[in-house]
């Protein structure tokens, strides 16, 4: 197991962005089987990193631009659960879907590091 606690670096304020927002989406479902989000809007703090960059897809039909993104945080994300949907994270003005969750756990109490793709994709 790793000994390394990586807290302090973390909350450093060369790394951390202290501008990023959490977008919660609580679900619940009509008797007519329609679901309905009611957004709640969290700040939170943590240290976003690129995951794999700017991705071209192409198809017969047309091409798009998508990738990922890593946030590391102490905010307890989640890429959904009964009931909520998967958060959204904003950063930099764009929205990302939060996809997978990891426990960091190991290097510093509560940390996760979540896996995000943009909501907007961008043409090609």
């Amino acid at each position: 197991m790793p000994r390394l606690n990586v807290t302090h670096l973390l909350f450093s304020r060369e790394f951390v962005d202290r501008t990023l927002v959490c977008r919660r989406n609580a679900q619940t479902v009509s008797n007519g089987g329609m679901a309905t989000n009611t957004p709640t809007d969290t700040p939170f703090s943590g240290v976003v990193t690129n995951d794999q960059g700017d991705i071209l897809k192409r198809f017969p039909e047309g091409s798009y631009v998508t990738g990922s993104i890593m946030v590391h945080s102490r905010f307890p994300l989640t890429a959904g659960s009964d009931g909520i949907d998967a958060d959204l994270v904003q950063w930099k003005g764009d929205w990302y879907t939060v996809f997978n969750i990891s426990d960091w756990t190991t290097y510093g109490a509560g940390f996760t590091a979540a896996l995000c793709t943009p909501v907007k994709l961008s043409g090609g």
